[in-house]
This record gives structure tokens, sequence and C-alpha cells, in this order.
């Protein structure tokens, strides 16, 4: 019986030690490599530039393109 108590307070100290491990974990998605972080900081500039579009301006000239293309 004592065993089992043991047991049982061990494995709720590693369960403990586990949810501050999980808690604390960085996301890899989250984290960029060089390359990407270089990237991200060019296109930054860029857009404070001005020399990006919205996504809604990108999605109409593809429309466009497509409509020019069948007629």
């Amino acid at each position: 019986m004592e065993n089992e108590r043991i047991i049982i307070s061990k494995l709720d100290m590693i369960k403990a030690e586990l949810d501050f491990i999980k808690s604390h974990m960085i996301d890899a998605d989250c984290v960029l490599t060089p390359e990407e972080e270089e990237r991200l900081d060019e296109s930054l500039i860029e857009f404070e530039e001005g020399k990006t579009i919205s996504l809604e301006e990108l999605e109409k000239e593809r429309k466009n393109a497509k409509t020019r293309v069948f007629k």
C-alpha cells in the first residue's frame, strides 16, 4: 500500500513537471529561420515604401488577367 502512494506521489510530480514544460514550450511554427527573418524584414521595408499591394488588389488583377485571356 505504501509503495502505491509513493508511485502515485511521484507520478503527480512528473505530471506537474510535464504541465510546466508544456506551458513553456515554444511552438516550432513560430520560430523563423534566418532566411525567413531576412525575407520578412525585406517585405516590411517594401510595405513601408509602398511597393506592395493588398490581397484584394492582387485578386482583382488575377481575375482581370483571366478574363482577358478568355476574351
